[in-house]
C-alpha cells in the first residue's frame, strides 16, 4: 500500500562551508507537532545542477552513501530537489573539522597529543573499514575507494566522535565518474601514489592517505606539501620519508614503524586492509591497558578551544607537546 507523506521543511540558519561546486549549510528541519531536529544540507549550485556530468556525480554520491550508517561516517538522510537545485541531507556534527583542529594547535604552538593522533586515525579506519567492505543488496562488493581522505573530511564533534564525511569523489561498483588513468583524483598534497600517478586504484590508497593526515596530526605540517602542486606530487612518489622520532622524540620506534608501514609507497608493503591497521593502531594506544576513548578526546577538545585553549596539550599529556623552537 501506498501512502503520501508531506514534504519535509527546512530552514536554512547558517552556512558552514563553500567549495566550487556547492555549499553546506546548518539547517532546522521541522515537522507536525513542534518537531525539530538539527541536519546539514549540502546543496550543489544551481548552475552546476544543469549540467548533467554534475549532477549525475551528486546523486551517485547521495545513493552511495545512503546505507552507510556507521558512528564514524557522517550519515546522509535525503536527497531532494529545490527548483532546479539538488540537495542533501545530512547528520549535523557539533564540532570541528580536523584542520580547524590542526591548525588551533598551531595557533597555540603545541602538539597534537600523539595518543589522541592514534586514536583519530583509528576511528578513521573504523569507518574506511566498515565501507570498504560493504556490499550491495544482492551480496556483491560495491569496492567503495574514498579517494579524498583529508583533513577537511574528518569531523571531530564536541562529544568526541570521529567521523568521516564527502564522498563526493569516491568510486564504487557502478559508480565511477573520474576516470582513472585520465584524472587524477583527489587533493595533491592527499593523494596516494597510485593516484598520482592516475593508476587504477583500490581501498589501500585510502590507508596511504590515513597514513598522511596521521604524520600531518603528528608534525603539524604534511610533509609532502609544497607551493609548486608538481613538486608536492614528486615528494608523494620519491621523497625520502623522515626517521618521525628525529622530528617528534616522544614519537617511539613502534610508532615510527606503523607511520612507515602506512606511507608505502609500493601496495603490496603498505596495510592490506583498514582493518589491519586499525588493530596496529588499537594495539598501540591500548596495548599496556587504558587509553584514549570518544569522552578523553571530548574533554581535549573542550579545553583546546576554550578560553584557556593553549595549555590545553600541556595539562592532558604527560610528555613533549610543544613544538619545538624554530
Amino acid at each position: 500500500m501506498k501512502h503520501i507523506f508531506n514534504e519535509v521543511h527546512y530552514e536554512l540558519t547558517r552556512k558552514i562551508a563553500e567549495g566550487g561546486m556547492g555549499m553546506v549549510y546548518e539547517a532546522v528541519q521541522r515537522g507536525i507537532g513542534g518537531f525539530r531536529k538539527v541536519v546539514a544540507i549540502k546543496l550543489i549550485k544551481e548552475e552546476y545542477s544543469a549540467i548533467e556530468e554534475f549532477r549525475n556525480n551528486f546523486i551517485g554520491e547521495a545513493k552511495l552513501v545512503s546505507d552507510l550508517i556507521h558512528t564514524n561516517i557522517v550519515q546522509t538522510y535525503h536527497l531532494g530537489k529545490v527548483g532546479e537545485q539538488y540537495f542533501m541531507t545530512m547528520e549535523f556534527v557539533s564540532g570541528h573539522n580536523l584542520e580547524e583542529f590542526l591548525d588551533r594547535h598551531i595557533e597555540t604552538d603545541q602538539y597534537v597529543p600523539y595518543d589522541l593522533a592514534v586514536f583519530i586515525i583509528s576511528r578513521i579506519c573504523r569507518g574506511l573499514a566498515y565501507a570498504h567492505r560493504k556490499k550491495d543488496s544482492l551480496g556483491r562488493s560495491l569496492g567503495i575507494v574514498h579517494r579524498d581522505v583529508n583533513p577537511k573530511n574528518i569531523m571531530v564533534a564536541k562529544e568526541g566522535d570521529v567521523k568521516l564525511t564527502d564522498f563526493g569523489i569516491a568510486k564504487a561498483l557502478d559508480l565511477m565518474y573520474n576516470q582513472e588513468g585520465e584524472v587524477i583524483a583527489g587533493k595533491d598534497e592527499y593523494l596516494s601514489p597510485e593516484q598520482a600517478r592516475c593508476e587504477v586504484t583500490d581501498h589501500r590508497a585510502d590507508l596511504f592517505c590515513c597514513g598522511i593526515v596521521m604524520t600531518e596530526l603528528m608534525l603539524g605540517y604534511n610533509i609532502f606539501e609544497t607551493a609548486v602542486p608538481e613538486k608536492t606530487i614528486e615528494n608523494i612518489l620519491e621523497m625520502d620519508l623522515p626517521h618521525f622520532s628525529d622530528i617528534r622524540p616522544d614519537i617511539d620506534e613502534r610508532l615510527n614503524l606503523i607511520m612507515h608501514t602506512a606511507l608505502k609507497r609500493i601496495r603490496d608493503e603498505r596495510y592490506q586492509s583498514a582493518e589491519e591497521m586499525l588493530m596496529e593502531l588499537e594495539s598501540f594506544i591500548y596495548g599496556d591497558g587504558y587509553g584514549p576513548t570518544n569522552e578523553k578526546l571530548a574533554a581535549y577538545v573542550h579545553d583546546l578551544f576554550g578560553d584557556d585553549g593553549h595549555n590545553a596539550a600541556l595539562r592532558w599529556h604527560q610528555g613533549l607537546t610543544q613544538f619545538p623552537s624554530k
